[in-house]
């Protein structure tokens, strides 16, 4: 009894929730409705037409969900009308979409467009047996994600076409004469036509007669001129082949007597489909005329020889005025392609140019907020390292930390601007897993010591300690985790998980959660979280601060390495963040290990650097640092002193600025190379775009360091180059 209790109330809770899904877009089912129309009856352009104002409607009220139902609508359009190209355009945009949002009917109808796709190339012999295995995939994937009524009907009956490819009629025929049975009137007319079509072809004319009347009258239902006469062609001879010689005649001279509605509502068929179909009726009434003369020899035979000519005039005047009807409509439709097509063009354009003026902005913002803050961080990590009182250690750190939220800030204002522009993709380098998470723990312990949080890493020691995947990234994802953490967690703790979920002998699934005590999130706000500049409101953006954009990068950042991440949230109690991430491994020999372990700095004392930098600030800071280590330096501010210090005196490597007065940091590594191929350059710059940085190397560097730069990533590159180059020698 308590089952069933529970039963009905997850149908109840599963209907309810379904019911608003499909609710949504109501309003639209008519006109998505009458494009399955006319993609039937194969008349593209007023399906595109007909969409023309939800499109509109979609793009101007933002409504990313509507847009992707059209562009589906769209690229079913063109795939059920062999429009490979087109369909294949709007499903890439519809894809990209989805990557980005989580809407799993879409996701569902996507992946059933996508096998009928694949149905089509090979129905076009442009691909072997392998798209026919690829469809049948994306089938099973979409059936998986949605058990929506409608999409499984045409799942189905992709099914059945693609057993007929694959020579499995008798399968094909099983499935379509389900549908028959149960399913919605335009899956319904579809396999009777189709299986009119085969009794047709396999000799079963009573078969054939049975389901193309079946497919008549629903054509007739629906108003589908250019099917019913299609369809009455097929009765036409299957009444022939049973010899039902009246019948193929009465359907003959309703052919021709209703001939003139046809021209209208076919008016783009090409030329040679009405070339053959006068061929077809010129058959019909010649063979109609023969044995019926044989049944009639007397006073019928004049009679049928006057009908029968009538009706070959009539087609012939039917050929000429639907040729003249459907080049009219064809220039029309020219017309309003090639005007939608310019405003496509400007709007691309724009878009374009607004990105280009978004990027240099930003570049220029970067390099001037990055050059000041190479001076605060590399004057605290001095200070840190001359051994101040505990009372300074404190403020050292907190000052410390400032640079480096400032820095992330930047940072994330940098990434989502790349990923936005699809310029990010994931590396895979050798890491350790407990170590990265130690770390980005330890950039939230002063704030979280002061406030009397507790930290906390619970490490399956199971984990391998060497994984292939993206350092760099993984510390985005859990510092924003964590900064996201701490900056709403007044007291209690914060804890990152990680264990194991699944593991073989390459690759490693890893389970982690970032959770916290603080003041959580309400189910409503858990809905927009991870969308660009959202806090939950104005008042915790208030009080709280941030850009609003952490969120967004983690989601952004699990979705280039095929992950999505999931929230456990209660107002008052806490929050709990957590997704999976599959990782590569391998076991390294203890010799193999000792060759990667070690930070020793020996080799650099005694070296002599050349210093490229005309910030006053910056060249104290960094000739400090190298003297830590017991390198010497000169000191230049242009870059014409760079190449003529380059060409007199012999350094063990050349530390360059990119932006100084005069020539360009770039342009004078490019005259160093000329006559130094050789001495490691090591460019220094606030820029941190990637195209950049490659004309950096085009230019001859060695290595990019951005500032403001870690001290350890800084001595670590000047040391791997200054030991490249001893073994050259």
């Amino acid at each position: 009894m308590l089952i069933q209790r529970y039963l009905k109330l997850f149908l109840f809770l599963f209907g309810t929730y379904w019911s608003n899904a499909q609710n949504e877009f109501d309003q639209y089912q008519e006109a998505f409705d009458q494009v399955e129309l006319y993609s039937i009856e194969n008349e593209v352009d007023l399906g595109i037409l007909e969409l023309e104002a939800v499109l509109q409607n979609a793009e101007k009220n933002g409504n990313s969900k509507l847009l992707i139902a059209v562009y589906h609508k769209i690229a079913e359009l063109y795939l059920e009308n062999k429009n490979l190209d087109s369909a294949t355009f709007y499903l890439s945009r519809t894809r990209l979409m989805l990557s980005q949002n989580l809407y799993p009917f879409a996701n569902s109808y996507q992946k059933y467009l996508e096998g009928l796709r694949e149905y089509r190339v090979q129905e076009k012999n442009l691909i072997a047996q392998r798209s026919i295995a690829k469809a049948e995939v994306l089938i099973d994937e979409s059936q998986m994600a949605s058990n929506d009524i409608k999409l499984l009907e045409k799942r189905q009956y992709l099914k059945a076409k693609l057993h007929i490819l694959q020579d499995d009629n008798d399968e094909s025929e099983k499935l379509l004469n389900a549908l028959v049975v149960k399913s919605d009137d335009l899956i319904k007319l579809k396999a009777s036509r189709d299986l009119a079509q085969w009794y047709l072809a396999q000799a079963r004319p009573k078969d054939a007669i049975y389901f193309a009347n079946l497919a008549l009258d629903l054509s007739l239902k629906y108003n589908l001129k250019k099917l019913g006469l299609a369809l009455k062609k097929v009765l036409i001879q299957a009444y022939y082949d049973t010899k039902n010689y009246e019948e193929a005649l009465g359907l003959t001279l309703e052919l021709i007597e209703h001939s003139d509605l046809a021209v209208s509502s076919s008016a783009q068929t090409s030329d040679s489909t009405i070339t053959k179909t006068v061929q077809l009726q010129q058959g019909y009434i010649e063979n109609l005329q023969d044995k019926i003369s044989e049944l009639n020899r007397s006073n019928s035979r004049s009679e049928l020889t006057a009908i029968l000519s009538s009706a070959i005039l009539t087609i012939i005047t039917i050929v000429t005025f639907t040729l003249y009807r459907n080049n009219q409509i064809k220039l029309k439709t020219n017309d309003l392609l090639a005007n939608k097509n310019r405003e496509l063009i400007k709007a691309r354009d724009n878009a374009l140019i607004a990105m280009k003026t978004k990027m240099d902005f930003l570049s220029t913002v970067t390099h001037e907020l990055r050059t000041p803050l190479y001076a605060i961080t590399g004057l605290t990590h001095l200070l840190i390292e001359e051994e101040p009182n505990k009372s300074q250690m404190e403020h050292l750190k907190s000052l410390k930390y400032s640079g480096d939220y400032l820095m992330n800030f930047i940072n994330d204002i940098l990434q989502i601007n790349k990923i936005e522009a699809d310029e990010v993709e994931p590396l895979k380098i050798e890491f350790q897993l407990e170590k990265l998470l130690k770390e980005a723990l330890e950039g939230i312990r002063v704030n979280a010591k002061k406030k009397g949080v507790n930290l906390q890493l619970h490490y399956d020691r199971a984990i391998p300690d060497k994984l292939l995947g993206d350092p760099a990234k993984m510390t985005q994802i859990f510092m924003n985790l964590l900064m996201n953490a701490d900056k709403f967690t007044k007291e209690g703790q914060i804890e990152i998980v990680a264990k194991i979920k699944k593991q073989d002998e390459k690759f490693v699934t890893v389970y982690f959660e970032v959770s916290d005590t603080g003041i959580g999130i309400s189910e409503e706000q858990q809905q927009y979280i991870f969308e660009s500049f959202k806090q939950g409101s104005v008042q915790i953006n208030r009080k709280y601060g941030g850009t609003g954009l952490g969120l967004t990068i983690v989601k952004s950042l699990l979705g280039l390495f095929n992950s999505h991440i999931h929230i456990d949230s209660e107002l008052n109690v806490g929050t709990t963040f957590f997704f999976d991430l599959i990782f590569e491994y391998e076991f390294k020999t203890e010799e193999e290990q000792e060759n990667i372990v070690g930070n020793d700095y020996e080799i650099l004392k005694g070296k002599h650097l050349l210093l490229v930098e005309d910030n006053k600030i910056n060249q104290v800071i960094t000739k400090k640092m190298l003297t830590k280590k017991g390198m010497s330096c000169d000191i230049v501010a242009t870059g014409n002193d760079a190449i003529d210090h380059a060409k007199n005196t012999k350094y063990d490597a050349i530390l360059m600025d990119i932006h100084m007065p005069g020539i360009s940091g770039e342009e004078a590594t490019i005259q160093i190379r000329k006559f130094d191929k050789k001495t490691p350059i090591i460019a220094l710059t606030a820029i941190s775009q990637e195209d950049s940085q490659d004309n950096f190397f085009k230019a001859g560097c060695n290595d990019v360091v951005t500032k403001p730069f870690k001290p350890n990533v800084f001595y670590d590159t000047i040391k791997e180059f200054i030991e490249l180059n001893s073994r050259l020698v």
